[in-house]
């Protein structure tokens, strides 16, 4: 049965609504969106399949989704915003905006380093369940004693969960209204911009716009575990190594369909519940690949975003990753954009948005039915190589 598509593309950008059909005609998409903005103009926007697994309810113009580690992105966004506004320096230690920070060895650690994966802190060793997580005041104080798991500064890992838990932590104590980072992001990043994405979905929205997450079995993780590199897949499934942990706790949420859970998505998980439309990751990326001129960045922290990064092993991953201000820049098994100087996020399952400064584009895909390929899928790869034929 031909699933229907929706949307539009400017001229040239036809080979993106191609292969967008072609994900449901051949690579088994479920429901999904794409969007494009380049230099302020939405050119691709694009929407077909279904929100539900029976395939009854479709796919809309304003249909939400969450997004997992693509969250991570919108929280950088978030966190530049608030550089730019000085209200934090990134060789500043962590500490110094939050002093209850500086315990078991963590009093040296820089805003650079926590944004940049560096600070050993992927593992939190408490076991947290929701009630915590919805607290801000008892996460904090549990992060706040947690011991690094190597020397800061010394090496990379992917900070897949705790990452946006201290980012939060640190927004709280530096902005002047004491506001968790999905807070802030509303205010300072999705407001400006009149898009709708959220970390951590009011109780307003009505939970049919939802699409539902499906997939992402063990079961399925078995039957595609050619598609996930070795070292990553071998560490994953080692309970006692560093990349379990990071990618176990909480409990309540190591299954992928977990999330459609109720009271999964109201809470602030700033690294991995962010949901909203491809249209409003596309139209943020769109502003920063431009400058940030809406969000009001300053050149200094445009600079910071846009600045290369060396790929290094990662202690999580198993491979080498690379990171800056929160995002992934480029690296061996994640060539995206024209240069170096582009930036963006993966999620979980295949979703992936990011900034070409180069030629002035914002990038978003976004799904929901699980694929098994890191750290993207083959879905998001066709649309992202005819985006880039299109540009070129």
């Amino acid at each position: 049965m031909a699933i229907e598509v929706h949307g539009d593309v400017d001229p040239g950008y036809g080979a993106v609504a191609d292969e967008f059909r072609r994900n449901f005609a051949e690579r088994k998409e479920l429901g999904a969106a794409c969007a494009v903005v380049r230099d302020g103009r939405l050119v691709v926007d694009l929407w077909g399949g279904y929100r539900d697994k029976r395939r009854t309810k479709l796919w809309q113009y304003d249909t939400l989704v969450t997004v997992w580690s693509t969250t991570k992105g919108m929280s950088a966004a978030a966190m530049a915003v608030a550089h730019s506004r000085g209200l934090f320096d990134l060789e500043a230690s962590v500490a110094e905006y939050w002093p209850e920070f500086a315990q078991a060895g963590k009093e040296a650690i820089t805003c650079r380093q926590l944004l940049e994966h560096e600070a050993g802190l992927a593992v939190i060793d408490q076991p947290l369940d929701l009630r915590i997580l919805g607290d801000p005041e008892r996460l904090g104080n549990v992060l706040a004693a947690q011991r690094p798991s190597w020397t800061p500064g010394s090496a990379r890992g992917y900070h897949a969960q705790s990452l946006g838990w201290y980012e939060s932590q640190l927004i709280r104590r530096v902005d002047p209204g004491g506001r968790t980072i999905g807070r802030y992001f509303a205010d300072e990043v999705a407001a400006p911009l009149g898009v709708e994405f959220y970390i951590g979905l009011p109780t307003s929205v009505p939970k049919d716009r939802v699409a539902i997450f499906v997939g992402g079995s063990k079961a399925g993780m078995a039957l595609h575990f050619r598609e996930v590199p070795f070292a990553v897949l071998r560490r994953m499934l080692n309970p006692r190594s560093m990349t379990f942990k990071a990618f176990t706790n909480p409990r309540a949420m190591t299954k992928l369909p977990d999330i459609n859970k109720p009271g999964h998505l109201e809470i602030e998980l700033p690294s991995v519940n962010g949901t909203g439309t491809a249209r409003a990751l596309a139209t943020v990326y769109g502003d920063l690949a431009t400058g940030g001129s809406k969000l009001g960045l300053k050149s200094e922290t445009v600079a910071e975003l846009e600045r290369p990064q060396t790929p290094a092993p990662d202690l999580i991953f198993g491979i080498e990753s690379a990171f800056r201000f929160g995002f992934m820049k480029p690296f061996p098994i994640l060539p995206f954009g024209t240069s170096e100087r582009a930036f963006g996020h993966t999620g979980s399952g295949g979703s992936f948005a990011y900034a070409d400064p180069d030629s002035g584009v914002g990038y978003a895909y976004a799904m929901n039915r699980n694929g098994y390929g890191l750290p993207t899928d083959p879905r998001e790869i066709a649309l992202r190589e005819a985006l880039g034929s299109a540009i070129a």
